[in-house]
């Protein structure tokens, strides 16, 4: 059998040539809930605007999160809630914290300590101390997706798994893990966006969690181990800001 390692790091020479164009866009207002998928959105020097501005904060000032590190609180539960930006609010904030059923709740931070049974909860807006794990903008491509998808055929799988800001659909042939030849370039998305691939993402248990219509399954982060050393997607920082859309091409520099 041939060594998996060695087939999906194939490399792929893209200098100024298209890698694919945006499939879907995905903003989370509340950190660890469920995200509202966009047509548009923009993005400044901290991400997308209003991307996990929100957090789900403790009485230590740890963020609910998936997992616990020295500043994040695990909290199970929080991936069956989602959060939106009403469309009449001007700039992010406060966003709409929406029940397991899809309903808005009429006090996000009252709800929380009643669905989470911790009556030292609140939600609370991003200040000194960053809500991200790592680094503001998480890009997957559709060739990684589908590579996925098919090593676990009996685990329903779709990028809310693994939470990225662009999914971005590349062209037929295009192996998985092609976000590995990113890392140390820039790339252009649209007009003006252009954004610089740092790393990829050292995957948790979040990934295997159940949320909505996705089952819990500790098969896909073990898959994700087995083949890629833990680690999927391309992180990246904001080299010049802009706006991202659905069907805006990326180019690497």
């Amino acid at each position: 059998m041939a060594d998996t390692r060695t087939d999906i790091r194939t490399d792929i020479r893209t200098v100024g040539k298209d890698v694919g164009v945006i499939e879907r866009l995905w903003r989370y207002p509340i950190k660890s809930t469920g995200g509202e998928r966009l047509r548009r959105v923009d993005v400044d020097e901290r991400g997308l605007v209003g991307d996990r501005l929100f957090a789900v904060r403790d009485a230590e000032g740890r963020f609910g999160s998936g997992k616990n590190t020295r500043r994040f609180r695990r909290m199970d539960g929080l991936l069956h809630l989602s959060s939106r930006y009403p469309r009449s609010t001007p700039e992010p904030g406060p966003p709409e914290l929406l029940d397991p059923h899809g309903n808005a709740v009429a006090d996000p931070t009252a709800y929380l300590r009643t669905y989470l049974g911790r009556d030292d909860v609140e939600l609370a807006r991003e200040q000194e101390i960053s809500h991200f794990d790592q680094l503001p903008l998480s890009v997957l491509t559709t060739a990684t997706l589908d590579w996925i998808r098919r090593e676990v055929p009996g685990v329903p799988v779709d990028e809310r798994r693994f939470r990225p800001n662009i999914l971005v659909r590349t062209p037929p042939g295009t192996p998985p893990f092609v976000e590995d030849e990113w890392i140390g370039r820039e790339a252009t998305v649209g007009d003006t966006l252009r954004i610089a691939f740092v790393r990829s993402s050292e995957r948790c248990v979040m990934t295997n969690q159940a949320q909505r219509d996705l089952p819990h399954s500790p098969l896909v982060l073990r898959t994700i181990a087995r083949a890629h050393d833990n680690r999927l997607d391309a992180l990246a920082r904001i080299v010049t800001p802009g706006t991202a859309r659905v069907g805006d091409r990326v180019v690497l520099a």
